[in-house]
């Protein structure tokens, strides 16, 4: 909110902004100049990411897919079918049956797999808690605006019970003085 809301909003209820503390209206004001201020998970998400984390979470998504798990599956079958079938028979294979180097480059690439996606899980794990803080943003400020319309509400019940007094007592005085 700009400063002419916030001075607007004081305006409104001058009144109960003067009976507020110096640090009750600093807290207001703080609270409402944070109102305009709409944050997107999303794009917080995205603007705070390092180039570590871009590739911990690009390597997550192409990791963590049915694609990566179908297209990994066939390279594992064709490099036994190569090592047993083709090159085997003729003593050419580069790694024969207990497939030892392919069991080598699998480790590795656990090894370095494993953290990466690990990386990607606690990005995530920051990514809820941000969406949590903004929610529970958009809870405060709904529950100030709920006692607003409340107090509002309670103000206009009070003016027609008034209001339904004084034409009580009208009418009373009217068939009084017949």
């Amino acid at each position: 909110m700009t400063k002419s809301s916030v001075k607007s909003v004081k305006k409104l209820s001058e009144k109960e902004w003067k009976e507020l503390s110096k640090a009750e209206r600093e807290d207001l004001s703080e609270m409402l100049d944070s109102m305009e201020n709409v944050r997107d998970v999303n794009q917080e998400y995205v603007d705070t990411r390092s180039f570590g984390q871009f590739a911990a979470d690009g390597v997550a998504k192409v990791a963590g897919s049915w694609s990566f798990i179908i297209l990994f599956l066939f390279g594992l079958l064709l490099w036994a079918f190569l090592n047993t079938e083709v090159l085997g028979p003729r003593q050419e294979a580069f790694d024969p049956y207990p497939y030892v180097f392919l069991n080598l480059i699998l480790s590795m690439l656990a090894a370095v797999q494993a953290p990466i996606i690990m990386m990607s899980q606690n990005r995530q794990s920051a990514r809820d808690r941000l969406d949590a803080e903004i929610d529970h943003e958009v809870n405060v400020r709904a529950e100030f605006a709920i006692q607003s319309v409340d107090e509002r509400i309670q103000a206009l019940e009070q003016k027609l019970e008034e209001a339904t007094q004084l034409i009580l007592a009208q009418t009373h005085a009217f068939n009084q003085g017949k």
